[in-house]
């Protein structure tokens, strides 16, 4: 596996695990291998007994590790609840999937700036870092800014630009980018994918892994139905997110993040159409039908911009249905051809 990412292990170790950097921020598109590096590295700086670059797999940490109870390793991953601002266990409620509470960060505390049990090195992967919320963040800026010696964190995030630049700045950023289309286009083909499958690869970023995670989870149709809606949409705001909101019933792998991300996408190919003669993500895709017809480019980028924020309440919407009423104000508004 080392192999696999030969550039990114040759850039983080070229100096030896002694200089490697206690804080590093893995950053790319889902579906790049990020989870199974930091796999890889965190056995090989925990591995009692190396070989090379690698973790030996036979020494007393890696069996703990393959057992997920190595006492020098703990995994910060989304949780499905999110506090109140004073970060309050009494008074936490379901707000749906994808948050870092400040308890996770805390409960590190004790694990950081305690001995190590096995009086070597500690490692703390962090998954999706751009999950956490503002007192998350804060609190693990906090522990990022004097790291004993002996601790490694390992942040990940596809969605780096929600991150806090000060946690940023902290980090050793190690970027992991898309392969040429001819080679995802084989992994696509090993994996039994039909050729038609292939027009996933671009709405993708061409991230072969991402559409075989969509393949794997029944993405793939409801992706296809939410472009139908968006190739030929209703004129009424209010029709076109009932729309939405029966699509994302009917389909529990349709997520509302994985809905706000396509209008995104779709905006953004209507906006390069218009500026550049070209899309980028519907490529084998019927052409937009609304392209063409007298849009402002800077109108469809604006509209691109304001979905952000959207974006940042996804996971936990007060009410869904107005949620979606109010994306599709702001979609329908981009897509009014400028008066002549």
């Amino acid at each position: 596996m080392i192999t696999k990412f030969e550039k990114q292990f040759g850039e983080l170790l070229g100096g030896g695990l002694d200089r490697l950097p206690h804080a590093m921020l893995l950053i790319g598109a889902e579906g790049l291998g990020k989870a199974v590096f930091v796999e890889n590295l965190a056995h090989l700086l925990l591995c009692e007994s190396p070989i090379g670059y690698a973790a030996c797999g036979k020494c007393q940490a890696c069996h703990w590790l393959a057992g997920s109870n190595h006492p020098d390793f703990r995994h910060i991953r989304p949780d499905a609840d999110e506090e109140d601002e004073e970060g309050g266990r009494e008074k936490t409620r379901k707000r749906g999937p994808g948050i870092i509470r400040i308890d996770q960060i805390r409960e590190l505390e004790s694990f950081v700036f305690v001995g190590s049990h096995r009086m070597g090195r500690r490692v703390v992967p962090l998954t999706e870092a751009e999950a956490m919320n503002g007192a998350a963040a804060n609190s693990l800026l906090k522990i990022l800014e004097e790291p004993p010696a002996s601790v490694y964190f390992i942040l990940t995030s596809s969605r780096q630009r929600f991150l806090l630049p000060t946690i940023r700045s902290r980090c050793r950023i190690l970027p992991f980018a898309a392969p040429e289309t001819a080679a995802a286009k084989e992994v696509l083909a090993h994996a039994g994918l039909a050729q038609t499958d292939e027009r996933f690869l671009h709405l993708a970023g061409g991230v072969p892994l991402r559409v075989l995670k969509w393949k794997e989870s029944g993405l793939l149709r409801p992706l296809q139905v939410l472009i139908e809606t968006l190739s030929a949409p209703s004129s009424d705001p209010i029709s076109l997110a009932t729309r939405w909101d029966a699509l994302l019933k009917s389909e529990p792998a349709l997520s509302l993040e994985h809905l706000v991300e396509e209008v995104q996408r779709w905006l953004f190919d209507l906006a390069q159409e218009r500026m550049a003669g070209r899309i980028r993500y519907h490529v084998a895709w019927p052409r937009p039908k609304a392209a063409g017809d007298g849009l402002d480019p800077i109108t469809l980028v604006s509209a691109w911009q304001e979905l952000m924020q959207f974006r940042g309440s996804a996971r936990h919407p007060l009410n869904q249905l107005l949620f979606l009423e109010d994306m599709a104000a702001h979609l329908l508004r981009a897509l009014r051809p400028v008066p002549a």
